[in-house]
C-alpha cells in the first residue's frame, strides 16, 4: 500500500484492538529488504521481535492518542514527543529523547490553481529499530520515498538515520517548486504593479504573508542540520549519510537566502507601489484642480455678464412702475436719461469685471 493512496483507504483494520486505525503502510526491514508487511501494529511488533537486527517502518496519517499511546508503550516514545504529535501545529524542530529523536519537519507545496504555497507537517520518531512517521496533511508524500529506498536496499540497510536523512532531503527538495511559484507570482505583481492594477497591494500583502510562513517552514532546518552535523561523530554516522545530510543543508541554505531576497522584493514591491499611487492621486487632484479653475473662470464670467444687465434691467424696472408722482415722467430728456444711465451703469461694470480679469 502506497502511503499517499489515501483515497483507497486512510487506515487498516487492528484485529486485536477490533478498531481501526490510521496505519497507511507499515513494514518490517532486515539488511534493507522488506520481510514483513504487517496489517496491524500488534503485528508489526512481533514482526520486529521476530527479526535480528530488524528495523520497523511505520507510517501514520492523523492518528488518534490510543495509537500513539500503544506505539510509545511499545518503542518508549516521550510523552512529550507524543502530545506534540497529536496536537500538531508545531514548528520545524529536533528534540533527543535518550536514544530517541523527535523530528518535526514541515512540507510546501505550490498549488498552481490557487496561485498559494499549502503547508503539511510531518513528525518522526527515530530509533535504534524503528521510524515512525506520522502525518497531519496529504504532504509530504512518503511513499515515493520509501519506494526509493526499497529500490537502494544498501542504503536502507544503513538503517533508521538513513530514512530520517532520505526524508530530510526530499522534503527540502520539494521547496524548489515553491520558490520557482513564489518567484513566478512575485513577477507578475511587478507587472501589475505598473499597470496601476487597484488589487496589487492586497495580492502583495497575502503574498508577503506566504513568503514568511514559507520562512518559518525553513528557517529552522538549519538548527535541524547543525545538531545533526554535530553527532556526526558521536554516533558514528555513515559517511553516506552524512553526504545527504549535506546536500540537504545545502539546500537549505539556499532557500532561505531566496526567501530573504523575495521579503526585499515584496518590501520594495509594496514602497514603489505607494509612490506610484500617490503619484497618481496627486495627478488626479492636479487634474480636478485645474477644472475647478476652469469652472471658476467660467463662473465669473457668467457672475460679471449677469451684473452688467442686471444694472440697466433693474433702471429699467424703476421707470416701468409709471407712478403718477415719480420724477422725470413729465421731463423731455427723461426718455433719453433713462437710457443713458443704463448704458453708462454697463459700461463702468464692464471696465471693473475687465480690469479684474472675470471677463
Amino acid at each position: 500500500m502506497l502511503e499517499s493512496d489515501l483515497s483507497l483507504t486512510a487506515s487498516i483494520d487492528d484485529p486485536s484492538e477490533g478498531r481501526r486505525l490510521s496505519v497507511v503502510d507499515s513494514a518490517v526491514y532486515n539488511e534493507g529488504r522488506r520481510v514483513a508487511s504487517p496489517t496491524s501494529l500488534t503485528e508489526t511488533y512481533r514482526s520486529l521481535r521476530e527479526q535480528d537486527g530488524g528495523m520497523a517502518w511505520i507510517g501514520l496519517y492523523r492518528p488518534d492518542p490510543a495509537e500513539l499511546a500503544s506505539l510509545a508503550e511499545e518503542f518508549g516514545l516521550h510523552e512529550l514527543a507524543v502530545e506534540d504529535a497529536v496536537q500538531a501545529h508545531q514548528r520545524p524542530k529536533l528534540e533527543r529523547y535518550g536514544d530517541t529523536l523527535f523530528v518535526v519537519l514541515r512540507g510546501a507545496r505550490y498549488l498552481d490553481a490557487a496561485e498559494e504555497v499549502e503547508f503539511g507537517e510531518l513528525h518522526l520518531f527515530i530509533g535504534r529499530d524503528f521510524v515512525i512517521t506520522v502525518r497531519h496533511s496529504e504532504s509530504p508524500d512518503l511513499s515515493m520515498i520509501r519506494r526509493r529506498l526499497e529500490e537502494n536496499p544498501e542504503l536502507l540497510a544503513r538503517g533508521p538515520e538513513a530514512v530520517l536523512y532520505a526524508i530530510l532531503d526530499a522534503v527540502v527538495d520539494g521547496y524548489a517548486p515553491v520558490v520557482a511559484g513564489l518567484e513566478n507570482d512575485i513577477d507578475e505583481i511587478e507587472t501589475e504593479v505598473f499597470l496601476g492594477d487597484p488589487k496589487v497591494s492586497r495580492r502583495t500583502y497575502e503574498l508577503n504573508r506566504e513568503v514568511i510562513d514559507f520562512a518559518r517552514a525553513t528557517a529552522p532546518l538549519t538548527a535541524i542540520m547543525d545538531a545533526l552535523s554535530g553527532g556526526f561523530t558521536k554516533y558514528k554516522v555513515d559517511e553516506e549519510l552524512q553526504r545527504y545530510l549535506r546536500d540537504a543543508a545545502d539546500h537549505v541554505t539556499q532557500v532561505n537566502e531566496r526567501i530573504d531576497g523575495f521579503r526585499l522584493l515584496l518590501r520594495d514591491i509594496l514602497t514603489v507601489n505607494a509612490t506610484l499611487v500617490a503619484q497618481r492621486q496627486n495627478e488626479e487632484m492636479k487634474t480636478l484642480s485645474e477644472i475647478s479653475n476652469v469652472q471658476n473662470e467660467e463662473v465669473k464670467k457668467i457672475s460679471a455678464w449677469a451684473a452688467i444687465l442686471f444694472a440697466p434691467t433693474l433702471v429699467g424696472t424703476v421707470y416701468g412702475m409709471n407712478f403718477t408722482t415719480m420724477p422725470e415722467l413729465s421731463w423731455q430728456f427723461g426718455y433719453p436719461f433713462a437710457l443713458s444711465l443704463m448704458a453708462a451703469v454697463s459700461v463702468v461694470l464692464f471696465v471693473v469685471f475687465k480690469r479684474r480679469g472675470w471677463i
